[in-house]
């Protein structure tokens, strides 16, 4: 399993990577390796303004489907098209090509509530 020490992690298994006053979002890969095989990632919310721990899209997995939780306040700028026409990039590459959206940060403050990469290794017990 991996937990790059770059990412900020939240209880909801969402990772962030901060560059600047924008962050990219995505899934763990412990929250894939939950899921299972991803089929569908459906993202509405580009060009929205949205408030942390605000749902910006579903996942669904051949088992379920879950709600994705904003991690910071801030506006959607960019949904990655790799996920929508390769929905499984999510599990295979949950950190690189498998990030989900690009957001600006509303206050980049909230960023240092977030986990690092061993207190989120704490909360899933790894």
């Amino acid at each position: 399993m991996n937990f790059p020490a770059n990412l900020k992690y939240t209880k909801d298994h969402e990772w962030v990577r901060v560059e600047g006053n924008t962050a990219y979002v995505g899934i763990t890969d412990f929250a894939q390796g939950e899921l299972g095989d991803i089929v569908y990632v459906e993202i509405e919310t580009k060009g929205e303004d949205l408030n942390k721990e605000e749902v910006f899209g579903t996942v669904e997995a051949v088992k379920t489907v879950s709600d994705l939780f904003m991690p910071l306040s801030g506006k959607v700028l960019d949904v990655n098209p790799k996920i929508t026409t390769n929905p499984e990039s999510v599990n295979k590459d949950p950190y690189g090509d498998g990030w989900m959206i690009k957001i600006e940060m509303k206050n980049a403050a909230e960023a240092n509530e977030l986990m690092s990469a061993d207190a989120y290794k704490a909360l899933v017990g790894h």
